[in-house]
């Protein structure tokens, strides 16, 4: 221990950049040379920390988190002594998002933001207001400031309001909208009102991300070009921002028209949440992605089957996720679409056969891989994986039913079979490959409960 005690700190830093929370922590009440260490603010830049009931936090909790340097926070309901808390020992919190409230909130509850000078993101989650959300006054305070908000599961008094407040924060460049509705009950689910949305694409100029959602299905579909609002001084041109990323979140295929993203030629990643199909329906995908042309990220989430848009799929994508049923046949026809794949997600069940034998054969340039497996575990077919030449990061997951089930039959995931092969692969491609077999954690700021998938 002495010998190891006299190396460098930054040598130590470095090493405890690839522990867990719970590791660091760990080692943290090892020794207080280690303390200081593992405190260090590179370690926990990206990171969040949850906070409720700040009565019970000690001075020492707050001069830890501050010794982090931690502006990233995710709060309950915070009375008001609370927030005079938040602000006195956390004055520099940069972004902070509210989550399961389950209370009625007025207008001014969120008028203490304007205490935090450096408030940069904004999330609220699974809350009901039953007066405006944001003020005019709040929201002059934050027109400059707000580049980040997100807002899922949250009953408004007035959506087109509420859009209409929002298109008032010129820097916005990340926008999450999932919306819950107004009142009581599914049939009060209206989309925001066309010219509502396209005042607010016309001044958010800065937006880059835009995560659009809605729970139930309007009565008529939405016009043509609902997310291609015309230049005003030139009506024939799109006068939207130059959004990089859309995701489109429980959009059934009957709401959105076959030209929908027709005008979306900037697009780099494009997310498409299904809830439910309709029988019946024709796949609007391949009219989606037919413009996309510059496409580098493609996520499908549900929905049809991969055969009805495998052909539209453009060759620039270089990530792809497909969370939907796969056979060998599909992904067949998907690797000629993307010859320069290096990033894939997929899921595996009993009909996808001997997925890991073909992927080095369809996909040689993939650089990270990622199987979750439904009802079954990794087989030997695994091995095969070890002829990706550039395979970094290969992560095996499993459905958490399935590990529930064998936690409790005491076989813990990963089982002594798949420890065993992960040995081996690691064996044949010489540690080249690193493998992660643990859920990753959830991110309270990016991840409302729509998205989540719990893996």
């Amino acid at each position: 221990m002495e010998e190891l005690a006299r190396l460098p700190p930054e040598v130590w830093v470095y090493v405890f950049r690839y522990l867990s929370t719970d590791e660091r922590h760990a080692v943290r009440m090892s020794c207080r040379y280690f303390r200081r260490l593992v405190d260090h603010p590179s370690l926990w830049r990206e990171q969040a920390v949850v906070l409720s009931d700040l009565r019970r936090y000690t001075y020492g909790f707050w001069d830890t988190l501050r010794a982090r340097k931690l502006t990233r926070v995710a709060v309950r309901h915070l009375r008001r002594k609370e927030w005079r808390r938040l602000v006195k020992f956390l004055p520099s919190v940069t972004a902070i998002v509210f989550v399961d409230g389950g209370r009625l909130y007025k207008e001014k509850y969120l008028d203490h933001l304007s205490r935090l000078p450096e408030l940069r993101d904004l999330g609220v989650r699974n809350a009901t207001w039953e007066e405006s959300m944001l003020g005019r006054k709040l929201c002059e305070q934050l027109r400059e400031r707000l580049t980040h908000l997100s807002v899922c599961n949250v009953r408004l008094t007035s959506t087109g309001e509420f859009i209409g407040t929002v298109s008032r924060l010129l820097n916005l460049r990340f926008l999450l909208f999932h919306q819950q509705g107004e009142g009581y009950g599914l049939d009060t689910v209206r989309p925001v009102p066309r010219g509502v949305f396209h005042q607010l694409l016309l001044n958010l100029k800065k937006l880059k991300h835009l995560s659009w959602g809605m729970r139930g299905e309007p009565a008529e579909p939405l016009p043509d070009d609902y997310l291609s609002p015309p230049d005003p001084e030139q009506p024939a041109r799109y006068g939207g921002p130059a959004l990089t990323s859309l995701e489109l979140v429980d959009y059934p295929e009957t709401i959105l028209p076959e030209d929908a993203l027709r005008s979306l030629t900037s697009l780099r990643s494009l997310t498409v949440r299904y809830r439910y199909i309709r029988e019946g329906i024709e796949c609007r995908l391949p009219s989606w992605l037919h413009p996309l042309q510059q496409l580098e990220t493609l996520s499908i989430i549900g929905g049809n089957s991969l055969a009805t848009y495998t052909t539209t799929i453009p060759s620039s994508v270089t990530r792809l996720t497909l969370r939907v049923a796969i056979t060998l046949k599909d992904m067949d026809s998907v690797a000629p679409k993307v010859p320069a794949l290096e990033h894939l997600d997929i899921e595996q069940n009993r009909s996808s056969g001997s997925l890991c034998r073909r992927i080095p054969m369809l996909f040689p340039q993939l650089k990270t891989l990622r199987i979750r497996f439904f009802r079954r575990e990794p087989e030997k077919d695994l091995l095969s994986l070890h002829r990706l030449r550039h395979l970094e990061r290969l992560e095996l997951l499993v459905e958490r039913s399935f590990i529930l089930r064998d936690y409790l039959n005491g076989h813990p995931w990963p089982s002594p079979c798949v420890r065993g092969l992960i040995d081996q692969l690691r064996e044949l491609s010489e540690n080249r490959i690193t493998v992660i077999t643990t859920m990753r954690q959830r991110n309270p700021l990016r991840e409302c409960d729509c998205l989540w998938e719990g893996d």
